[in-house]
C-alpha cells in the first residue's frame, strides 16, 4: 500500500493545481473571444431596440452610436455629430466626422487627448467639459466652450446634455468628488449615458429612464465588474453597452461575468458585448 499511498500525495497536489489555474484564468477576459457568445443576429436584435420600455423611445430619427476605442464613442443624430473623449490615435477618426459638439468628462489622457483633439477640425465645434477640463485643455480652436458642473445642463440645437457625478466610491486618488462629468445625452426622445471614469457612486443609483448605458469597469480606475452590474441593475437602462473595461495590467475585465450577474439581478436589461480594444 505503500507506493500507492506515495503517489497520491503529488498527483493530489497536480489536481489542486490545475483547478487554481483554472480559476485564475476565468476571472480574465481573453481579448480573442470579446463578444464570441453573441451571434449576428442577437447583436441585431439588441440594437434594433435597445429603448427602456420605461423611457421616452420616440426617436425623431435614428440614434447612431459608435464604439471607437476604450472610453471614445462618436453619436449621430439628425446631422448632428457628437465625439465623447476622442482618444487612441487620430488615424481612428480620419475621415470618420467633423464633430459639432465634443464632450470631455475629465482631465486623464485616456479622456483629455490633446494630440487628437489637436488633429481635428474643431472650427465648428461646441466643447462641453467640467472646470477642470476647461481650465487644462488651452486654444483647440473651439467654435464654443460651455463648462458644466454636475448637474448642470446644456442645450445643444434642442438637445440637452446632462452632467453627471463621476468620481471613486468609495473615495480614491483617481477621480475625486465634484471635479469630473460622466453625461446624459437627450436625442430624439432616448437618453444615452456616458459613465466616464467612475465608482458606484449612490447618486448614479437615481438615474431614470436611461434607454442605452455605456458603463465603464477597470482596475483600479474605476468599478469591478460586481460593482458595474449593481449599479445597473438599480438603474435599470433598457441596454448596457460596457467600454473602457481595460485593466493597469492590459487585462480585460470579465464581461461574461458581468453579463451573468446582471442577468440574475436585472433580468430586463439587454447587454451588448463589443470589442473596444482591436485595431480599427
Amino acid at each position: 500500500m505503500q507506493p500507492t499511498s506515495n503517489f497520491r500525495i503529488p498527483y493530489l497536489f497536480f489536481l489542486l493545481f490545475l483547478f487554481l489555474a483554472l480559476f485564475a484564468s476565468c476571472d480574465k477576459a481573453d481579448p480573442e473571444t470579446v463578444g464570441e457568445r453573441q451571434s449576428d443576429e442577437t447583436v441585431d436584435e439588441i440594437t434594433a431596440t435597445p429603448g427602456n420600455p420605461n423611457a421616452g423611445n420616440a426617436q425623431v430619427a435614428p440614434v447612431e452610436l459608435e464604439p471607437i476605442y476604450h472610453g471614445s464613442v462618436a453619436m449621430r443624430y439628425a446631422g448632428l455629430n457628437i465625439l465623447v473623449d476622442p482618444h487612441g490615435g487620430i488615424e481612428r477618426y480620419t475621415n470618420r466626422m467633423e464633430p459639432d459638439v465634443v464632450l470631455i468628462t475629465h482631465t486623464h489622457p485616456d479622456h483629455m487627448d490633446k494630440e487628437v483633439l489637436g488633429g481635428l477640425e474643431l472650427s465648428k465645434a461646441t466643447l462641453i467639459a467640467p472646470a477642470a477640463v476647461a481650465s487644462q485643455i488651452g486654444n483647440m480652436g473651439w467654435a464654443d466652450q460651455q463648462v458644466l458642473a454636475n448637474g448642470d445642463t446644456a442645450n445643444y440645437k434642442g438637445n440637452n446634455i446632462i452632467a453627471v457625478p463621476a468620481y471613486n466610491y468609495p473615495p480614491a486618488k483617481f477621480h475625486p468628488k465634484g471635479e469630473f462629468n460622466g453625461y446624459v445625452v437627450e436625442l430624439g426622445g432616448e437618453r444615452i449615458y456616458f459613465s466616464g471614469d467612475t465608482g458606484p457612486a449612490p447618486e448614479l443609483e437615481e438615474l431614470t429612464d436611461i434607454d442605452v448605458a455605456f458603463v465603464c469597469m477597470n482596475q483600479p480606475y474605476t468599478m469591478t465588474v460586481d460593482q458595474a452590474a449593481e449599479l445597473v441593475s438599480k438603474m435599470k437602462p433598457g441596454l448596457v453597452r460596457p467600454y473602457h473595461y481595460r485593466n493597469q495590467d492590459k487585462s480585460l475585465s470579465d464581461l461574461e461575468k458581468f453579463r451573468s450577474a446582471l442577468k440574475e439581478k436585472a433580468p430586463g436589461v439587454n447587454v451588448l458585448i463589443e470589442d473596444w480594444y482591436e485595431a480599427k
